[in-house]
């Protein structure tokens, strides 16, 4: 006898699945969005610096606002996700995003530059925590491993976009900044969309709720520190290629092309990409020690580049990068995914990305200063050496920590 109704479970779980798949990726959009705003910038610093006349070092102070306006915001954006739901912090977020956009288009000085870095820290802020959370939950317990691959996907899809973007509007047009925001406009108009399509719910509360320093419970503590060991030198060597790297194909390579500058973020962030589908199935040991010798391969690229004045080095040390950062990414945002409970799981996102993206603010800040008293090419050198040095360290320690276990 034939079970008609186990039969009819078949293509209604199949649909499911189906629904579930699309939740994910259209979730994924506003993390997408966001993040190409955050290096739509790029390829435009260089114009903003002639036509304002500030330093390499004031440069990196400007790139690095986002990074204190994404770190600020990670202090509270996880926990208020967690309690509150996802959807009642991502608008104030994109609202963020919006204001930077205006800020940017406008701009004439320093300080509104600033500012638009700033804003968009806090934007990215909600984003990398709230946002990529939002992401993971949508897959529910059967897909999390492909949610996490999604939100990682989206946030470095993104961030390759953008400068492309701006680049290619920038090598064509007489005056690009407007034009540039007033897509990436459009662009987080639709993210509005998405997130308004959202669910509203809190997770429920299991002991009285006060604002405190992001943290996660002591069993996770070691996940956390593993991803970040990886994923820290990775998303510092491209905070390097996005801050200093217009400055160093112009100065020292001779490179004045916006489309080109934009054009290497973007491949940066595609390897980035590219790389996750790659090594999506593999153990996540295996992603954080491929992800440091990624890494540790674009630090010799960048002194390769130096040293023989060569644009393709730092186009293989930008490709390098991209999938140091990617690989880290993908490593780190697994183990929460799988191992830390859904009411911490934005907040344990806003730790991995804290951890990551302090260095990724102070060393080029460090570096930029350095280049304006000791010269370019000694500065991207000493810079390198450092990165080297740290990605090395992190490849001992995820190797001696998970042998341990």
């Amino acid at each position: 006898m034939i079970d008609h109704a186990k039969n009819a479970e078949i293509p209604q779980a199949s649909e499911e699945s189906r629904i579930s798949t699309s939740r994910i990726w259209t979730t994924a959009w506003i993390v997408t969005a966001v993040f190409m705003l955050s290096n739509s910038a790029t390829p435009l610093y260089v114009q903003w610096q002639t036509a304002m006349g500030f330093t390499n070092g004031t440069l990196t102070v400007i790139f690095a606002a986002y990074i204190i306006g994404l770190l600020g915001t990670l202090l509270a954006a996880g926990q208020l996700s967690d309690r509150f739901g996802r959807k009642a912090v991502l608008f104030p977020g994109l609202l963020a995003a919006v204001a930077a956009c205006a800020l940017f288009a406008s701009a004439d000085s320093v300080g509104m530059l600033l500012a638009a870095r700033l804003l968009t820290g806090i934007a990215v802020g909600v984003i990398v925590s709230a946002g990529m959370a939002a992401v993971v939950d949508s897959g529910g317990h059967s897909k999390k491993q492909l949610a996490s691959l999604a939100a990682s996907m989206a946030m470095v899809l993104g961030a390759g976009l953008g400068p492309l973007l701006a680049g290619m509007m920038a090598q064509f047009l007489t005056h690009p900044v407007m034009p540039v925001f007033l897509v990436q406009f459009i662009i987080l108009a639709t993210a509005f969309v998405v997130a308004a399509r959202l669910p509203s719910r809190r997770h429920p509360a299991h002991e009285e709720w006060k604002l405190r320093f992001p943290s996660v419970p002591e069993h996770n503590r070691l996940h956390l520190a593993l991803g970040i060991s990886a994923f820290a030198p990775g998303i510092t060597s491209t905070s390097f290629v996005l801050s200093l790297g217009p400055s160093l194909l112009s100065k020292l390579l001779h490179v004045t092309s916006p489309f080109v500058a934009g054009g290497t973020a973007c491949i940066m962030f595609l390897a980035a990409t590219g790389i996750q589908i790659v090594v999506k199935r593999l153990p996540v040991r295996s992603l954080f020690l491929l992800g440091s010798a990624a890494t540790l391969l674009s630090m010799i690229c960048l002194v390769s580049a130096v040293i023989y004045s060569a644009p393709a080095f730092l186009v293989l040390a930008a490709i390098s990068a991209g999938a140091g950062q990617g690989l880290g990414q993908l490593g780190g945002l697994t183990l929460i995914s799988v191992h830390v409970p859904a009411h911490h799981r934005a907040e344990a996102n806003a730790v991995l990305n804290i951890g990551g993206y302090v260095p990724a603010a102070l060393l080029p800040i460090g570096t930029g200063f350095l280049i304006d008293m000791t010269g370019i090419s000694l500065g991207a050198s000493m810079f390198a050496a450092v990165l080297a040095a740290v990605s090395v360290a992190g490849a001992v320690f995820v190797t001696v920590k998970l042998h341990q276990r």
